[in-house]
């Protein structure tokens, strides 16, 4: 029975690492209707970031990883783009519409948006869509190693002092969180070797799924009851999120595509989809309610992100050389 009910979860595992991003964009939708159940989550949150960091290290050979930090050029530029451009030039646009005296709460949503890393998740959704996820692993450790000394100064530069970040907290969580995700990464590769761990690949998928499910939810259960009590707001919230995600993914990838189409894409998805909730947990949540409900529904954008980019991906691959 054991073995049975063992080889039935390995199953189901398998099948949602197929269904991949058909079944990330519904655990949005389901998330955002089941408010209890984020509730039960939320205080679980942290762990399920850690879970997720350590599913990227697992499923990227550590080889890959290598080969994409020893190719720094790109990568570097990749990460002063999403990092440090995009930032400053949003920062400027926003503070030329003089966004900080009509509504500071939207203002310090928006520059917390775009000073954030790329979400953790961001390696294990490009291995969901078949791309390149040793780079955008890559991509990800460079961001987040320089987030604790950019995203502060950032914020204080374009917010004020809404939001107070301590950049020692900030780095050590870091630090900590990174170190013992790729160390239990690398114990499981060690003890269950490389084979194993390939032969996997589906249902280590699946757990990401699952992971990102508890993710999505531990967010969205505030959504439902402000949408009920003012659509046309959580709508509007809803569309600028949309704007900036799809914006940025667009913009990113038309600068990078003449490197590689394969490369500029994952990079483009890291780039456009930013770990918000990260920034909240080192704000202590010490930011106004607009705030954490924009966070939340810019989950949405992220998520359907790569079930939009997907048959794009396979419509071009497939497409026959002229």
């Amino acid at each position: 029975m054991l073995e049975r009910a063992v080889a039935a979860l390995t199953s189901i595992l398998a099948w949602l690492g197929r269904q991949g991003t058909r079944a990330v964009a519904i655990s949005i939708v389901l998330g955002i209707f089941l408010p209890p159940l984020g509730a039960i989550i939320r205080p679980y949150f942290p762990e399920t970031v850690f879970a997720l960091l350590v599913l990227a290290f697992l499923r990227v050979d550590p080889g890959a990883l290598r080969e994409q930090l020893a190719k720094p050029r790109l990568l570097v530029a990749a990460a002063i783009w999403t990092m440090l451009i995009v930032p400053l030039v949003a920062g400027l646009a926003l503070s030329a519409i003089d966004l900080k005296a009509t509504s500071p709460a939207l203002l310090l949503a928006l520059v917390i948006n775009f000073v954030a890393p790329p979400i953790f998740a961001s390696p294990a959704l490009a291995a969901l869509m078949g791309l390149n996820a040793a780079i955008t692993l890559a991509l990800l450790l460079v961001c987040i190693a320089v987030t604790p000394f950019l995203a502060p100064a950032l914020v204080a530069m374009f917010a004020g002092s809404a939001v107070t970040f301590s950049p020692l907290s900030l780095g050590l969580r870091l630090v900590l969180m990174l170190a013992g995700a790729a160390l239990t990464g690398v114990a499981v590769r060690a003890v269950a070797g490389k084979p194993w761990v390939e032969r996997q690949a589906e249902r280590i998928d699946g757990l990401n799924v699952i992971v990102l499910f508890l993710f999505a939810v531990a967010l969205m259960g505030d959504v439902l009851s402000n949408t009920i009590s003012q659509p046309l707001y959580v709508l509007g919230l809803l569309a600028l999120g949309c704007l900036v995600t799809f914006g940025l993914y667009v913009l990113t990838a038309l600068l990078l595509i003449r490197v590689d189409f394969h490369t500029a894409v994952p990079l483009a998805h890291a780039a456009a989809s930013r770990n918000t909730g990260l920034m909240l947990a080192a704000a202590a949540g010490a930011v106004p309610e607009l705030v954490w409900l924009y966070m939340a529904l810019l989950q949405i954008p992220i998520y359907a992100l790569p079930l939009v980019i997907k048959p794009l991906l396979r419509r071009f691959t497939q497409q026959p050389a002229a």
